[in-house]
């Protein structure tokens, strides 16, 4: 089974060929900024991103009637539950004119739409950035008016989910696992049975390379009041957390500036472990204290100075594993895969 994966960001489109759940190639197509400038709006990019996917595919010899089935990342759709949806006209004109949110990840859909209907193969998103199964009691804010919303790293959390299941010898879909997904930004889920039942997205988590996390709401009224919104919002999603405190959104050099001495700069990278290890608590209550697993993952597990640090505080819940790095593309495959193979459905985004 040959499968085409697509994976937009920001500043690049990932874009990779399995056969079955091998890897056959993969490349992360870089888009200059000052190419992105040319671009007034976001889905201005789709031609763009469309000819990048399709100058891979000649490159590799191979035309869309060759594929046997496309998955791309999924963006920020309304709610929506885990696992495949179809990428069909319907899902793309809610993609393009009804987002939740404005995201390089709603691309993909709408360029694996044009490359299925070229090829007359079929096409899905996989766990999109907007899965939405909190629980009626984690939707709670204290606001009627404004309820929790659920924004994780869906995809790669459940994929490192159930490989730990597989390596562990549990049951996906009777195990409770925790996972914290440590990159540019920190989220945390807590997944029940195959559904992630309470989240720690973002804004509501750890603060992180450059992101703040979870800011006290009255510094929030004086940053609104003192530097304006746009300020605040900058602070939630690109000049807090390490670039804030040090100048720097590069873990290593945080780590080279501790290596050198520096009490402060271990201060700071000791208190982001400090507040992983505090979220990781918060949802080992979920399920009553049932935690079969907590998992580390994402970019930042790959340092052992920082996991030390929060696996001495969390192990006493259960154990800890780490899966370092990030598993989009395989999660990906493998969601599409299972879906060809009959061992899930894709539903159809109403």
């Amino acid at each position: 089974m040959k499968i085409l994966v697509i994976n937009p960001g920001s500043t690049s489109t990932k874009v990779g060929i399995y056969e079955d759940l091998s890897e056959v190639i993969v490349e992360n197509i870089s888009i200059a900024a000052e190419e992105l400038k040319k671009f007034n709006d976001l889905y201005d990019q789709t031609e763009m991103r469309l000819e990048q996917v399709l100058s891979f595919l000649k490159k590799n010899n191979l035309e869309p009637i060759d594929l046997d089935v496309i998955v791309s990342r999924g963006g920020m759709l309304p709610p929506v539950h885990t696992g495949a949806y179809v990428v069909d006209d319907n899902l793309c004109d809610i993609m393009r004119n009804r987002p939740a949110q404005l995201h390089a990840s709603n691309l993909g859909a709408l360029v694996a739409r044009e490359i299925s209907k070229k090829g007359n193969v079929p096409a899905y998103i996989y766990d999109a950035v907007s899965v939405d199964e909190l629980s009626d009691l984690a939707r709670l804010s204290g606001i009627k008016k404004y309820p929790r919303r659920s924004f994780s790293h869906a995809l790669n959390t459940r994929a490192v989910a159930m490989r730990y299941c597989k390596d562990n010898g549990l049951d996906y879909y009777n195990s409770s696992i925790i996972v914290a997904h440590l990159g540019g930004g920190i989220s945390l889920n807590f997944q029940k049975n195959g559904h992630l039942v309470d989240i720690c997205s973002s804004d509501e988590a750890p603060y992180s390379t450059n992101r703040a996390g979870y800011l006290p709401i009255y510094s929030c009224i004086t940053i609104a009041k003192e530097e304006g919104h746009i300020a605040l919002q900058r602070y939630e999603d690109s000049t807090g957390g390490l670039i804030s405190y040090l100048d720097t959104n590069d873990a290593r050099e945080v780590e080279k500036m501790i290596s050198n001495g520096d009490d402060y700069a271990k201060q700071i990278y000791e208190g982001m472990a400090y507040q992983i290890a505090k979220s990781i608590a918060s949802l080992s209550v979920v399920d009553d204290g049932r935690v079969d697993g907590i998992i580390l993952t994402g970019g930042m597990a790959h340092s052992k100075m920082l996991t030390d640090w929060v696996i001495n505080k969390v192990s006493f819940i259960a154990p800890v594993s780490i899966y370092a790095g990030e598993f989009e593309m395989n999660a990906l495959a493998a969601g599409g895969y299972r879906v060809m193979k009959g061992e899930e459905e894709a539903d159809f985004l109403k």
